[in-house]
C-alpha cells in the first residue's frame, strides 16, 4: 500500500509540474457569497469537508493532507467564500453521508454520485458528468468488456457505492441465467480496490471512469480500461458535493461553483489533472436520476 501511494503522489508531482502554465487566475472573496454562507459557518470562520480517502484524481489523501482536483477546487472556493476549509477522511461512503446529514461536517466536496434515493436525505450540488466502466490487467485475460461478461469472475468495488449494487445486481441476474455468480470484493478505499486487480487478487475494479483513467495511467502498463461507451448498468451519472438536506450552503456552493466557471479556475483545475471529458457544462443541485437495481 505504501508503494502503491508513493506512485500515486509521483504522478500528482509530474502532473502538476507538468501543467503548471494552466494555473488558475487569482480569486478574490466575493462578499456576497460570504454573506450568504449560513450564520454557524461565518461565526466559526471555517468548514469542515470530509472524504471517504483517496478518489484519485479528484482526492488523493495522505496523512492528514490531500491534493487533487477536488483539493485545488476547495481552495479555490475557500478564497472566494472568505472562510478557511479543513478536510477530514472516514472510513466508507455510509459514514461519510451520515456524518454530513447529521451535521458532523458541514458538507463533502466529493464528487458523491447523486441518486434520488441519496436525495431523501441530503442535498446534491452537482459539478460532474461521469460514466462506470472497468479497469483490468493489461490483455483483458478474463474478456470482462460489460456486465454480461462479468459472471464468473472477482469484481471489486467500492462498499456502498452504486457500483456495488449494480454488480451485485449483475451477480444475481448470472445466477438466474445459470451461470456462475460474480465474487463481489467490496473495499472502503479506491487504493485497496485497484490493488486487489494489480495483486490478482480480483479480475476487475468496477468504478467512475475519472478515477480509473488515473489508475490506469500510473500502473506501468499492467492495467486497461474496459467497457468504455457502454452504459453497464447506469444512465446519465452526475456527481457533486454534499450537503444536509435543505441547507442553506447548496445555492451558496452552487453560485460559488458557477463563479468559478466563469473566470476559467474550474476548467484550469479540471484540465489539469486530465478530466476535460468530466467538465458539466452547468452545474446544478439534485440532478441525479435512479440508481439501477
Amino acid at each position: 500500500m505504501k508503494t502503491f501511494a508513493s506512485l500515486l503522489l509521483a504522478g500528482t508531482v509530474l502532473a502538476t509540474g507538468a501543467l503548471a502554465q494552466d494555473a488558475a487566475p487569482e480569486i478574490r472573496m466575493d462578499q456576497a457569497l460570504h454573506d450568504r454562507l449560513p450564520e454557524a459557518v461565518k461565526t466559526a470562520g471555517k468548514m469542515i469537508s470530509v472524504n471517504n480517502g483517496s478518489f484519485p484524481p479528484y482526492e488523493i489523501v495522505e496523512g492528514d493532507h490531500m491534493t487533487g482536483a477536488s483539493a485545488d477546487l476547495t481552495d479555490a472556493l475557500e478564497k472566494l467564500l472568505g472562510v478557511e476549509i479543513e478536510h477530514e477522511t472516514v472510513g466508507g461512503l455510509p459514514a461519510l453521508l451520515t456524518g454530513v446529514n447529521s451535521g458532523r461536517y458541514q458538507f463533502a466536496f466529493g464528487p458523491i454520485g447523486d441518486f434520488k434515493s441519496r436525495e431523501e436525505a441530503n442535498d446534491f450540488v452537482d459539478w460532474v458528468q461521469e460514466y462506470v466502466v472497468f479497469a483490468v490487467k493489461a490483455g483483458n485475460p478474463k474478456g470482462i468488456v460489460s456486465l454480461d461478461t462479468a459472471c464468473g469472475t472477482r469484481i471489486s468495488v467500492m462498499a456502498g457505492g452504486s457500483a456495488e449494487r449494480v454488480i451485485n445486481a449483475q451477480s444475481d441476474k448470472c445466477v438466474a441465467d445459470g451461470k456462475d455468480a460474480v465474487t463481489v470484493q467490496s473495499y472502503t478505499d479506491q487504493p485497496s480496490s485497484i490493488l486487489a486487480v494489480r495483486s490478482n487478487r480480483a479480475d476487475a475494479f468496477f468504478s467512475s471512469q475519472a478515477p480509473l483513467t488515473y489508475f490506469v495511467s500510473q500502473a506501468n502498463g499492467q492495467l486497461e480500461l474496459s467497457g468504455v461507451g457502454e452504459k453497464n448498468g447506469f444512465d446519465s451519472l452526475y456527481q457533486g458535493a454534499v450537503v444536509p438536506k435543505g441547507s442553506d450552503l447548496g445555492p451558496v456552493l452552487l453560485d460559488a461553483i458557477k463563479e468559478l466557471q466563469a473566470n476559467g479556475t474550474y476548467a484550469a483545475i479540471m484540465k489539469k489533472w486530465g478530466l476535460e471529458n468530466n467538465m458539466l457544462a452547468q452545474p446544478g443541485i439534485n440532478l441525479g436520476g435512479v440508481i439501477p437495481k
